[in-house]
């Protein structure tokens, strides 16, 4: 059994202790269908968190698996701490069994993390059903853990699991497991909501009233099974907790967790609790999207505060308003966050939303009413015929170049272009495209075969194009979506092609509409290539 860490000196930048930000993504987020880390993934992300800023991370159930337990020795090696402490996982000892004989909280100890959370029942169906033991044992069971713990230099919080539910069976139990947890030297007793049915008026009563009742200091673990998670978190802080556990992105069980991001958010930006260190709220988007990629989940482009669409806006009356001033249609700077504003173009669109986006894209439409107008009527027109801007920023910005310059921009004029797909006897297909174009005065010819005929297309214009413009080297097609429009049917339906390109340091989107989905790809690949060119500088051909 070893001693109180020495290798876990306080972190160098230590947030306040008065209030506690305690993520669970590791552990709890990890639970995710879908989600599995590797112990590299684990210390990775746990350097996101602690650069977050967020007061304690942790990191799994030492001895429960081989993996969480190389997490926790990686971790005190690797890892130098600024602001997070990092927390073991695991329950209180076994029924009947002495808690210094208890193999797994050895294992808890073992790990050398500084800080062990305890989960606990609360609820006298489990105690009884699941743990097979008596109430009065299992109280004993969570004074006998949590006291030898402390002794040995630990600081110790007590999940209650299932406490809600448990309270509304037995009140005087609930709290007897609370004051228990508290008097044997727990710094927080957590109340958990872990089938995530409470509502926030529920979750503020039972708080309110446990926390008067015990004089414990109380933290709150929300489950997301009624889409209450965060509201449910921030009700208990209304109603006295101090410690609250999310998971980065909502992740976890079922539905998730309560979500780390928009709780730090409404702490900081509504209810004027610093609980982060100075200038970290602005890290908030790039930590929520650099943790997505870790578990390898696309971003939610709709969850508040951190996504992309959190501030978009699309329809004409908003754009108005926020030619005037932003605020009147967003609830804060998104800059705070880490985020950006964005106008999306759309058949909604009115001469403000125009204005704004070119603004937003450094194009000067001065006081051209008529430009401006011009502009409106083309977009509506283009996406009744099927084509979207919204998802399209780099097509829309061709189009709007190309009425404030009366004229496309080009690089290259494509003569023609075909692609052919070979159904071969031993059921393998090839696929082979050829691109006549012209570019500054010279006739090329290429052909080239890929695993797809669009993917072929594209390897023949980039292999005709490249010798002209070195700059294409960088770019690559990254995502292709195809999508059939409502208003026709089977073959002959219309189809919109939505293509992502990246040139290494930065993404955009084109779109191309055809009744022939390679027609429609090819015009979403014309697209990307000379918006690339026109990113990189290039000047175009006269």
């Amino acid at each position: 059994m070893t001693d109180a860490p020495d290798s876990h000196p306080s972190p160098a930048h230590a947030v306040p202790d008065d209030f506690h930000v305690f993520d669970t993504t590791l552990r709890d987020g990890a639970q995710r269908e879908g989600i599995n880390l590797t112990v590299a993934d684990k210390l990775t992300i746990a350097r996101h968190l602690d650069d977050f800023g967020v007061g304690f991370i942790e990191g799994g159930w030492p001895g429960a698996n081989p993996r969480d337990t190389e997490f926790f020795q990686r971790a005190r090696e690797e890892i130098d701490f600024r602001h997070a402490q990092l927390v073991a996982f695991g329950a209180t000892r076994k029924a009947g069994v002495r808690v210094e004989d208890d193999p797994q909280v050895a294992a808890l100890l073992d790990s050398g993390a500084p800080v062990i959370t305890l989960v606990a029942k609360s609820h006298t169906a489990h105690v009884e059903l699941a743990l097979r033991t008596t109430p009065e044992e299992n109280l004993a069971m969570i004074r006998d853990t949590v006291a030898h713990l402390c002794a040995q230099g630990r600081r110790v919080f007590l999940d209650c699991e299932h406490f809600f539910d448990g309270y509304a069976l037995d009140p005087v139990y609930a709290k007897a497991v609370v004051r228990t947890a508290s008097e044997a030297g727990a710094d927080v007793v957590v109340l958990c909501d872990t089938n995530g049915g409470m509502l926030p008026a529920q979750v503020t009563a039972v708080v309110r009233t446990v926390l008067a009742d015990t004089g414990a200091r109380l933290g709150i673990h929300a489950q997301d099974d009624t889409g209450c998670a965060v509201a449910n978190t921030l009700a208990a802080v209304d109603a006295g907790a101090t410690h609250v556990q999310c998971t980065a992105n909502g992740y976890g069980e079922r539905v998730g967790n309560s979500n780390l991001f928009p709780v730090v958010a409404a702490l900081e930006l509504k209810y004027g609790r610093p609980v982060l260190p100075e200038g970290k709220l602005a890290e908030t988007t790039r930590i929520s999207h650099a943790i997505a990629e870790v578990v390898n989940l696309t971003p939610s482009t709709h969850q508040p505060y951190v996504g992309v669409s959190a501030f978009a806006h699309k329809a004409g009356l908003h754009a108005s308003a926020i030619k005037v001033d932003p605020d009147l249609y967003q609830h804060i700077d998104p800059a705070l966050v880490g985020n950006t504003m964005r106008m999306l173009v759309s058949d909604m669109a009115g001469r403000a939303s125009i204005e704004l986006k070119g603004k937003e894209l450094g194009i000067d439409l001065g006081d051209d009413r008529e430009l401006v107008g011009r502009v409106v009527e083309r977009v509506k027109e283009r996406e009744l015929e099927g084509y979207t801007y919204e998802a399209a920023d780099a097509s829309f910005e061709l189009l709007l170049r190309t009425e404030v310059e009366g004229r496309p921009r080009r690089y290259f004029t494509v003569e023609s272009w075909r692609a052919i797909v070979e159904d071969r006897p031993d059921g393998t297909h090839a696929n082979e495209a050829t691109v006549k174009l012209w570019a500054k005065g010279e006739r090329i010819v290429t052909t080239a075969e890929g695993n797809g005929p669009v993917n072929a297309l594209d390897r023949a214009l980039r292999v005709g194009l490249e010798r002209i413009y070195p700059q294409l080297a960088h770019m690559e097609l990254v995502d292709y979506k195809v999508r059939i429009l409502e208003g026709a049917l089977g073959t002959g339906s219309i189809t919109r092609v939505l293509v992502s390109t990246s040139d290494g340091r930065g993404e955009w989107s084109t779109v191309g509409v055809a009744e022939n989905v390679i027609a429609a790809s090819w015009q979403a690949l014309d697209d990307a290539y000379v918006y690339g060119l026109l990113r990189a500088g290039v000047e175009p051909q006269e």
